[in-house]
């Protein structure tokens, strides 16, 4: 079908590219080769004329920077780009190839949901879609890109795939709509308020990626399939030779108090390969920095506690977006590379009631079911159950490092001094508090908040200086580069606390 046929300037009267110029802004320049485009609505009759061409949604494959990946648009001037059996079947039948053929796959979504005319057929081509999604997962990257409504079940599909970009004021996602709600509930919402992109990226975190207009979103997307691998099976390919490189941050760390706030980006800048960290879930649960970086070349996954966040204390979100990110990341070998600042998980009524427990479990399984490549540096300070959670030894780490003033402890010195010494403390008279338990805290921190304790028994391997970290993880890629990263056999998989 030549691209005159679509309704192009349907989709510019709304200010939102139509589905083939999407792939145009997606794939290489004339890559992209077109399948199923005969297939019409379920049940039409195949020798009369289609009102529902192409069924709604165009499937194919193309290249991006030369690599093949395959991809589907859907058409909202096509009946509102809503999902019939036939458009299901052709969605899922491209999955079925691309994992065949294993390579990524990218979904456009710009639809209305299922096909309300089609009955339990429509939900039939929303469940193969989804079936499929389900069957890639852990085989090859999915990537889903919704710049238009995606709503009812077929927000599902998007919601299994491994990332989700959007378009401020153009993508939508929901299970129910404003109306609906409002009958149910008496609530009144804009769209934007209740699925809008910036909402799902700030507040749901079922967005990743939050772009500011299309051109832009398309443009992140290619960037980010050149970190990925194009599927599951094992990639040996050994970092580039080391480049060192000058730090700005990361010499002067340490001089920084422990209690005084940063931002690790600047950190994650200083080690890795110059402009090379793409974050993930920016604008989702901060206390915690997950993305790609290269360290000489090589793609590796970082998570990092962000200090100028909630001190970079875990809490229910963070602990689903880190563990979320490693599993992916262990999923495809790509070696996770943690640093470690945190003072512990979160603490209140609020995150007990929404399940920090359960939450934070699911980062404990996380690194310990991982068996990728994991090296963990501890900056300054690790306490807590936290330190455990963070890609510790204990959860499996291959190597862990510590830079010369990090502290590994059970809690800060101050709350752990009153919890020992609270006795002794309230039986002295009020005046003499105060000083017993200042000289009690620097005890303390002499004898307990450094990290020689996790360096004598093991728990950590070396004291390395900030100008010599960008080295080292540099070395251990290499050392590691042959690591038997397959998965456990003995099981079929663990229950993760969902």
């Amino acid at each position: 079908m030549s691209q005159h046929t679509y309704l192009v300037d349907k989709q510019h009267q709304k200010g939102k590219y139509h589905a083939i110029e999407r792939i145009m802004l997606l794939l290489d320049k004339g890559s992209f080769c077109e399948i199923g485009k005969k297939i019409g609505s379920y049940g039409a009759d195949p020798n009369a004329p289609d009102q529902t061409p192409y069924d709604g949604v165009i499937t194919g494959y193309g290249a991006i920077n030369g690599r093949q990946v395959f991809v589907f648009s859907q058409d909202f001037t096509v009946r509102g780009g809503s999902i019939g059996r036939n458009h299901g079947k052709k969605i899922a039948h491209l999955i079925e190839l691309a994992i065949a053929a294993k390579k990524p796959l990218i979904g456009i979504y710009d639809s209305g949901g299922a096909r309300i005319d089609e009955g339990v057929n429509s939900l039939a081509g929303c469940g193969d879609m989804m079936f499929q999604n389900i069957q890639a997962s852990g085989v090859i990257p999915q990537i889903s890109v919704v710049v238009g409504p995606c709503a009812g079940a077929a927000s599902y599909s998007p919601a299994i795939t491994d990332f989700v970009f959007s378009v401020r004021k153009v993508g939508y996602m929901f299970i129910t709509g404003p109306d609906v709600i409002k009958s149910v509930t008496g609530e009144e919402r804009t769209t934007d308020e209740l699925g809008g992109a910036q909402r799902h990226a700030e507040t749901s975190g079922v967005v990743h990626f939050l772009c500011k207009h299309e051109k832009e979103c398309f443009a992140q997307v290619r960037s980010l399939v050149d970190l990925l691998p194009d599927s599951n099976e094992v990639n040996k390919k050994a970092p580039n030779a080391f480049v060192e490189k000058r730090y700005d941050v990361l010499e002067h760390l340490m001089e920084i108090p422990i209690k005084q706030t940063y931002d690790v980006l600047s950190v994650i800048g200083d080690v890795f390969d110059e402009n090379s960290f793409v974050e993930v879930h920016k604008h989702f649960a901060r206390s915690v920095v997950v993305g790609f970086a290269r360290l000489c070349g090589k793609t590796v996954g970082v998570v990092a506690n962000q200090p100028s966040y909630n001190g970079g204390a875990l809490d229910c979100d963070s602990s689903d977006k880190a563990a979320r990110f490693v599993r992916f990341c262990d999923e495809f070998h790509i070696p996770v590379i943690t640093f470690v600042d945190t003072p512990g998980y979160l603490p209140g009524v609020e995150q007990e009631h929404n399940g920090i427990i359960r939450h934070g479990a699911k980062l404990l399984v996380a690194y310990g079911e991982a068996s990728t490549i994991r090296l963990t540096v501890v900056l300054r300070k690790a306490y807590g159950g936290a330190y455990i959670a963070m890609g510790s030894k204990h959860m499996g780490a291959d190597l862990v490092y510590v830079l010369p003033t990090a502290q590994i402890a059970v809690m800060g010195a101050d709350g752990a001094v009153k919890t020992i010494h609270r006795r002794s403390a309230n039986a002295l008279p009020e005046e003499e508090r105060a000083s017993y338990l200042a000289e009690k805290t620097r005890e303390y921190e002499e004898a307990f908040m450094n990290a020689d304790m996790a360096l004598a028994n093991g728990y950590a391997d070396m004291v390395v200086q900030p100008s010599k970290l960008r080295k080292r993880l540099y070395q251990d890629l290499l050392l590691l580069q042959n690591k038997n990263t397959a998965a456990n056999a003995n099981k079929k998989h663990g229950n993760i606390p969902l």
